[in-house]
């Protein structure tokens, strides 16, 4: 296959004050959550000015990407589409289809496998081909990275410098704490083949970050953002719920690491940076915040080197043994009961 793009596809986020209830009811939207509920999210975003951290961050890795792919000499014409705010995808499409792309890589900004870190982009990109119509270029999505030395290197690295912040001398009561997005029980234990693939390449990430970095220290993998009904049972135990435990253990310090989140976006700065740290502080815990890969350079070189996997035939680099794939099973990951709330 010859492609002729490169699209980057994201979350999305609001960029204003104005945007943040439409941007709410499109990722709510088909569940039938109430405009009460989205207006109590709301209030995580007018804390920091109605402005959502993730396009901005969508534009600093593409100017990144650009100038890595023409060290390199690949020449894909960069794009951006995103699945819950503009630019959506399906607009990004209707233009790649006016500038003649008919075949492009797409490269999302999640690590894992699962429903909505993985197949919901599938979903996305056949909604979008659809709407544009005839014409509409094809997506080949890049595989997911979890193990990539690209991703794991920026984590190890970062929860390095944040546990130089913390007192050495208590570096014997201080633990290391990887966090994701919770997603319900029921998507977590689907069987099959792909079935749990987010919660296993989750905790092989954890492990080999904790290699790369830490290893003097005990850690742990917990869940944040949760949302939906409290009835519906979802990944635990919480950040904060964990935290309170560490400290009746006796531990003093914490080191947190996003290892599901490529960068610090909303459920990062809010949830982490606001909540966890609120936690913290009423813990008495030494509070510590690694940060995601961002624009780290090597994770820019691995967006570079997946893309050479597809169209150079380079080897594909993996630290782990859980496998990912370039084209899921047409059953994997099925979707959510649709309830809830985003967080």
């Amino acid at each position: 296959m010859v492609y002729d793009a490169f699209v980057l596809l994201s979350f999305g986020g609001p960029e204003k004050p104005d945007d943040v209830m439409p941007f709410l009811r499109n990722v709510v939207r088909g569940r039938g959550v109430p405009d009460e509920r989205l207006a109590e999210v709301r209030e995580h975003y007018m804390h920091f000015g109605g402005v959502s951290p993730i396009n901005q961050q969508c534009r600093d890795l593409l100017a990144a990407l650009r100038a890595e792919f023409d060290e390199h000499g690949i020449g894909l014409p960069l794009y951006w589409g995103n699945r819950n705010w503009h630019p959506m995808l399906a607009d990004t499409l209707a233009q790649m289809r006016d500038d003649g792309v008919e075949n492009a890589l797409g490269f999302a900004t999640s690590a894992y496998g699962g429903y909505s870190s993985c197949k919901q982009y599938w979903e996305d990109i056949a909604a979008a081909r659809a709407h544009v119509g005839p014409g509409a270029p094809r997506i080949a999505k890049l595989r997911q990275f979890h193990d990539h030395p690209g991703f794991v290197e920026p984590h190890a690295s970062a929860v390095q410098e944040a546990l130089g912040k913390l007192d050495p001398d208590r570096r014997a009561s201080t633990r290391l704490i990887f966090t994701a997005h919770s997603i319900p029980v029921s998507m977590a234990d689907t069987a099959g083949p792909t079935g749990g693939r987010y919660t296993t390449q989750l905790e092989e990430t954890a492990r080999l970050v904790h290699a790369a970095a830490a290893a003097d220290l005990g850690y742990d993998l917990v869940w944040q953002s949760r949302s939906g009904p409290p009835q519906v049972p979802w990944l635990e135990p919480d950040i904060n719920d964990h935290l309170e435990l560490l400290a009746q253990k006796g531990v003093t310090d914490v080191v947190l690491s996003p290892i599901g989140f490529v960068s610090d976006h909303l459920e990062v700065v809010w949830d982490l940076d606001n909540e966890a740290k609120e936690t913290a502080d009423r813990l008495g815990l030494g509070f510590a915040r690694a940060a995601s890969p961002g624009i780290h350079p090597k994770f820019v070189s691995m967006v570079r080197e997946l893309v050479q996997e597809r169209t150079a035939d380079r080897p594909k680099a993996a630290l782990g043994t859980v496998p990912t794939w370039d084209v899921c099973p047409a059953d994997c990951c099925p979707p959510p009961a649709r309830r809830g709330a985003p967080a």
